[in-house]
């Protein structure tokens, strides 16, 4: 039976948290394996702290993907011709490394990743991953990628594996920032919070793979759109605080015109205005209610959502909720 401790599940959207803390001694590295090949892949591990390992790995299942974020004892990681036959997803996955070094061996590639670094490998192909010891736990968030929803040219995706990704600037960049925050922060989302972020984190993920393909045009139009919505959420989402985000800022920033936002946000259940302003009174709301951010002030917690006047602010959060930023703190919270 699988140890774990469940976060929290609702729908088709669960975090679930696992560790090794509940297996004794010994019997941690095995039961590591066991998981790491139900939830990733098969491999065949092996380590120097197998008899004193010790790992964790909280799980978000998010839609057409899941986000992990792995702490473990170093260890090295084979997967072999037999692997592939037993069992293979058909997943390409994308990692950022947060602590020590990894070696990454695919297709003929090899790689050394640092901290920061981000790269592909492909469920498909044997494998030979070494996460280096320097003395302190590896730490990797992981994106589970679909083949069948990368609308890319596989044969050329194939040619990104177990090389390094620069993600310095462009969508690299933005896609790095928006896994680490995802790590930090998802625990804390809702279920239709968890759902939008990962169609973003989705999209975000072809955006940059395209990017190093050159692909971008030979993307399916409706791709193409939803990658261009997935950008601008994920701006939109960075950008909260700001009290001047609007349309005119947002389509500035991502080179085109403010008629032809208006227009990607014409399938969407909101326009551009309304989207910004239910998700500042979102975060606002949360953090109202939040024990921890009791020393703040509602005027503080307003201008921290963009919300310049707290006297427009209270209106308008009065609108959306039927009662009063103040009787929202104030009411009894499970």
């Amino acid at each position: 039976m699988e140890r774990g401790t469940a976060v929290g599940k609702t729908g088709a959207v669960a975090s679930v948290h696992l560790s090794t803390d509940s297996v004794s001694g010994p019997e941690g590295f095995g039961w590591w394996g066991d998981m790491v090949s139900r939830a990733v892949m098969p491999v065949s591990l092996a380590s120097e702290h197998a008899h004193h390992f010790t790992g964790e790995v909280t799980m978000l299942e998010l839609v057409d993907t899941e986000f992990s974020a792995f702490s473990f004892s170093p260890m090295s990681a084979r997967r072999t011709p037999d692997h592939i036959r037993t069992s293979d997803p058909e997943n390409y996955f994308l990692f950022l490394v947060h602590g020590s070094p990894i070696g990454l061996e695919q297709r003929r590639n090899n790689a050394l990743l640092r901290a920061g670094d981000v790269a592909l490998f492909d469920t498909s192909q044997p494998l030979a991953c070494e996460f280096q010891d320097q003395g302190r736990h590896s730490r990797v968030s992981v994106l589970r990628l679909p083949r069948a929803a990368v609308p890319l040219p596989s044969h050329k995706t194939d040619r990104l594996v177990a090389t390094p990704l620069p993600t310095r600037t462009g969508s690299g960049a933005l896609l790095t920032s928006y896994l680490a925050g995802l790590r930090e922060n998802a625990e804390h989302c809702g279920p239709s919070e968890l759902r939008r972020l990962g169609t973003m984190a989705l999209e975000l993920a072809v955006t940059f793979l395209g990017a190093h393909l050159d692909s971008a045009p030979a993307l399916p139009i409706e791709s193409r759109r939803r990658v261009l919505l997935a950008r601008i959420n994920a701006f939109v989402d960075h950008n909260l605080h700001e009290p001047d985000l609007g349309p005119a800022t947002i389509a500035a920033h991502h080179h085109i015109s403010v008629r032809l936002l208006h227009a990607l946000f014409e399938e969407e259940p909101e326009t551009v205005s309304a989207t910004i302003r239910r998700r500042r009174l979102e975060g606002s709301r949360t953090d109202l209610v939040d024990p921890r951010l009791r020393h703040r002030t509602i005027g503080e917690i307003a201008d921290r959502w963009g919300f310049r006047h707290p006297a427009a602010f209270s209106r308008t959060f009065r609108e959306a909720y039927g009662i009063s930023p103040t009787e929202a703190r104030s009411a009894p919270h499970a």
